[in-house]
């Protein structure tokens, strides 16, 4: 008998990749979601560790949030995603601030609160969202910028689970995520609020999934629609069902409330008049409709699925994706949105059932001009008067306006990096990361100045920026109501009624910029680096021409004199003009990659896409060289 143990047939070899040990996670605000447990990376030891770098502004950070909900139900036992919040704004350093973010968007991970940036600085990450993947062994092994990765992850995610497995160093079970005690408040991180004719409030009760409606008082509960899961489901009461609800518009009677099949059917509602309203769907990507008489919910545009670049950007309401709708408003005959996931805007037409994309060009930033070439930067919240809709572009904390030509102005704000709490002349005043915007009856406009918890207003005869109020909670939206406004206090689950007040509230000027450190880079230019990797299984798609395309441009705009523009290759030179000390670096970049199988003609294909806005300062010995992961390791 022959005791000796055969040699194994020999399989295919492992991929080599590179392995770079990971730096610990470290952060000042401690840990979430982990029942107050202290986690370490010798911790997470045995698993496959996705670690998220987020910050709760971020709208292309909330899309990852829920591409990542698959993942982490599929592979539970091995996979723990852990969140690094790593925040942009003043307010998204504090730590309640990231305690309610975390229960807002429903995150079911550990989430590390790193105000300072110290778990960003170790690992080099340069935009948000970045996710970088750690083997069973606490190596880095891939990094991925911007959203629709989490395809190549679990790829990955699979390749790490057989090589591990069969070394051994692979640990099945449960993960270290604890689940937060629910509070019973009657609204939870509300996010906007309408009123109706009957003089009661209508609400969109986000983080529950519902809308409630509330007695003329703000505080009675009267009706509640949506099942408080999420899902996607037409139907009456509670037996539809939303997915983080947002912004309300009002349609008045049957010709203009538009069926779910666009044909402008209102459905039956009976004594109301036809009074229905429209509902931006945000994690649904969808408009739905609401029969005031009725009760019932259909949808009026979107797919259910997420907008991504060489999508129709016009066509059938039902048949064309959208992309984190988070407002609606009347302006002109038609539904404008404030389409926040492309940092555009778009209209949907109650009298033929279509969609359209109307103004932006998908590029994040502040840009003026015709529609068409407009820059804007997650525009959150729309307010319509007969000449103007007006338009809280949250991330540049800014205060803009379309006219009825459809040419964009800039009423307040400076660009993506300059925000704070500073009254005065428009051209010199400060907000931070406004949510909603509502018109007074003066023709000035009232701003919810989400991060600075206050209640602003701008006078477009006097061109001035006041204080209406302080000390509210995340304001999102405002309503007129008579004489008073009645604020969404959203991080205070409440709504809230102030008189207007005759006089502005006198505060302390302060002024920002964003936390992140600006990179030194050599007075001359530098050698622009874009990494991307095709995932495992993939190649470059290269049927239809170049599968790449890098798109650079500054603000200011002189800072650069020669490597701007749009280009296939994803490196060129950058050259800076010394007289220029510093600025933002503004890089768009995208990359098909399709499955690698010659067999399959019609093989699956994604595109990888990312912005980043890069605050430079120029130096005699800065950087020669800036690379940016979009996917994979910079070797």
């Amino acid at each position: 008998m022959n005791d000796a143990v055969p040699e194994p047939t020999p399989g295919p070899a492992p991929r080599r990749r590179a392995r770079v040990r990971a730096p610990e996670l470290i952060g000042k605000g401690g840990w979430l979601n982990t029942g107050g447990e202290e986690l370490t990376l010798a911790d997470l030891r045995g698993k496959c560790v996705v670690v998220d770098f987020w910050t709760f502004c971020c709208v292309n950070c909330l899309h990852v949030l829920d591409e990542l909900r698959e993942l982490e139900e599929k592979h539970r036992d091995t996979v723990v995603v852990v969140g690094v919040h790593s925040p942009k704004f003043v307010h998204e350093a504090e730590h309640r601030a990231v305690v309610d973010a975390v229960e807002r968007y429903g995150v079911e991970h550990p989430v590390l609160d790193d105000p300072e940036l110290v778990t960003w600085k170790q690992y080099a990450v340069r935009a948000w969202p970045t996710l970088v993947v750690i083997d069973p062994e606490g190596y880095v092994v891939a990094q991925h910028a911007g959203e629709g990765h989490v395809h190549a992850i679990e790829r990955l995610v699979a390749e790490l689970e057989a090589e591990h497995g069969a070394k051994g160093t692979l640990r099945r079970g449960d993960g270290p995520y604890v689940a937060p005690e629910p509070e019973p408040t009657a609204l939870r991180f509300p996010g906007k609020a309408l009123l109706l004719p009957s003089g009661n409030l209508l609400v969109s009760d986000t983080t529950r999934h519902q809308l409630v409606e509330l007695a003329a008082d703000g505080e009675t509960v009267l009706r509640r629609f949506g099942s408080g899961l999420r899902g996607f489901t037409d139907g009456t009461g509670t037996a539809a069902a939303f997915n983080e609800p947002q912004g309300l518009a009002l349609l008045e009677g049957s010709g203009g409330s538009g069926g779910s099949d666009g044909s402008g059917d209102s459905g039956g509602s009976g004594g109301s008049g036809g009074a229905a309203v429209v509902v931006a769907d945000t994690v649904n990507h969808a408009l739905r409709r609401l029969d005031l008489a009725t009760g019932e919910v259909t949808t009026l545009a979107g797919t259910g699925k997420q907008w991504w670049q060489g999508s129709p950007t016009a066509g059938p309401a039902r048949e064309v994706d959208l992309s984190s709708p988070w407002d609606v408003a009347l302006f002109g005959g038609k539904v404008w949105i404030a389409m926040a996931g492309t940092h555009q805007l778009w209209t949907y037409d109650p009298a033929d059932g279509t969609v359209a994309a109307a103004a932006g060009t998908t590029n994040e930033g502040l840009v003026d001009g015709p529609a068409a070439e407009a820059w804007f930067a997650q525009p959150s919240g729309l307010a319509a008067t007969p000449d103007r809709l007006w338009l809280a572009d949250s991330e540049t904390s800014a205060l803009r306006w379309v006219d009825p030509e459809g040419t964009v102005h800039t009423a307040v704000g400076t660009g993506l990096f300059d925000f704070g709490h500073r009254d005065g002349p428009a051209d010199q005043a400060l907000l931070q990361h406004p949510l909603g915007v509502t018109a007074l009856p003066d023709g000035s406009v009232a701003v919810s100045d989400t991060y600075n918890h206050a209640l602003r207003r701008y006078d477009p005869a006097t061109g001035e920026v006041t204080t209406l109020a302080t000390d509210l909670r995340e304001p999102s939206d405002a309503v007129l109501v008579g004489d008073d406004i009645v604020v969404v206090e959203s991080a205070r689950h409440r709504l809230t009624r102030l008189r207007l007040p005759e006089e502005a509230v006198r505060v302390a000027s302060v002024a920002h910029r964003t936390r992140r450190a600006a990179t030194e880079v050599a007075r001359a230019g530098v050698r622009l680096d874009v990494i991307f990797q095709a995932p495992s299984g993939q190649k470059l798609d290269t049927r239809y021409g170049p599968s790449t395309r890098l798109l650079v441009s500054s603000t200011p705009p002189g800072l650069i004199v020669a490597g701007g523009g749009a280009d296939t290759a994803l490196s060129r030179v950058v050259e800076f003009d010394p007289a220029v000390p510093e600025g933002v670096l503004h890089v768009s970049a995208m990359a098909a990659s399709c499955d690698d199988d010659p067999a399959n003609p019609y093989p699956a294909c994604h595109v990888h896409q990312q912005d980043w806005g890069v605050p430079v300062v120029l130096t005699d010995d800065g950087a020669d060289r800036l690379p940016l992961v979009l996917a994979g390791m910079d070797g």
